[in-house]
């Protein structure tokens, strides 16, 4: 078998762990609604997060952006195939971790998901994979491309719906009631 055989099996292994597992836990298939979309434009929206792909899609894949260089930088001498195993494994862990009754409950207390009631199981496993593409992107780009392209992805995401992977790192660590506040001023709900 290949190294690139083993990588595309150990990938695909981290989206049915992350399927069975959510499936288990009761997490609905599909969007309960009964569709099925590429795209959610709005974070607002009952199906942001039950869909393909959204807004937090770009989170997902920024994480796998940052796994490359930082590991390469941290370790400079090792391998892809370990750097690779890194993100599987961050990858499939965060798509679990994410869904505990724990976590779900920081996102609904501290962010801006309030209601949130976590991923279908096709958001799940379809951010995972965007992390993956993430991390292979930034596999083939120069380091100063890579943190270009974060940076260009968190400032379109926080300026368009006040939310990226920082400011939702920050408000789930650190709550700030200054950024509750902006955020939450773009809420259509409390218009």
């Amino acid at each position: 078998m290949t190294k690139n055989q083993t990588l595309g099996i150990s990938a695909t292994l981290g989206g049915f762990l992350i399927a069975t597992i959510l499936l288990a836990w009761g997490q609905p298939l599909i969007c309960t609604c009964g569709n099925v979309k590429l795209w959610v434009g709005s974070i607002w929206s009952s199906e942001n997060s039950q869909q393909i792909a959204d807004w937090y899609t770009l989170s997902h894949f920024v994480h796998g952006l940052i796994i490359f260089p930082l590991g390469r930088l941290i370790f400079p001498k090792i391998s892809f195939k370990s750097l690779c195993a890194v993100a599987i494994l961050t990858g499939t862990g965060w798509e679990i971790i994410e869904h505990t009754d724990f976590v779900l409950d920081q996102f609904r207390a501290t962010t801006i998901n309030q209601g949130y009631i976590g991923d279908s199981v096709l958001n799940a496993v379809s951010d995972y994979y965007f992390m993956l593409a993430g991390f292979f992107l930034a596999s083939k780009l120069p380091s100063y491309v890579t943190l270009l392209l974060i940076l260009v992805l968190e400032l379109t995401a926080a300026l368009l719906v006040r939310d990226s992977l920082i400011l939702e790192t920050i408000m789930l660590v650190y709550p700030i009631e200054a950024i509750e506040t902006w955020q939450q001023q773009a809420n259509p709900a409390l218009r």
